[in-house]
């Protein structure tokens, strides 16, 4: 039950997170509005830049999900040597490699998807207003 109560938890942090992410990248694509005008204009398509604005939020993702996975693993040793003279039971400290994959691989879809409305914003600028713009 307390596992359950972690991964809800895990996954309000996930919501939060694409929120915090595409909030960013709405707030990048607008500030590098001439940068990305200009881009255009000397022959980057459409699809080029939705696709660099996509892996822009998926390495954004990408280091918060490796960021937490890390430190998600140093407090859980930590707290399993701190308990370990606390109590009778014997507490074991083991990594699961499926479910951190598992994790991971949902926290990169999770950046990818956040990505998706920021990146179809940036594919829609005007080449000219954009490259006019202050």
């Amino acid at each position: 039950m307390m596992l359950t109560l972690v991964y809800a938890l895990l996954a309000l942090a996930v919501l939060i997170a694409l929120l915090g992410i595409a909030n960013t990248l709405t707030l990048a694509i607008h500030e590098r509005t001439r940068e990305l005008g200009l881009l255009r204009a000397v022959g980057q398509t459409r699809s080029q830049l939705r696709a660099m604005v996509r892996w822009e939020s998926v390495l954004v993702a990408a280091f918060g999900t490796a960021g937490g996975l890390v430190l998600g693993a140093f407090l859980g040793w930590v707290l399993v040597k701190s308990s370990e003279g606390a109590s009778d039971t014997a507490f074991a400290f083991a990594v699961p490699p499926a479910r951190l994959a598992v994790v991971a691989l949902v926290g990169l879809a999770a950046g990818a998807l956040a990505g998706l409305r920021p990146a179809r914003r940036a594919g829609r600028l005007d080449v000219l207003r954009a490259v006019a713009a202050e």
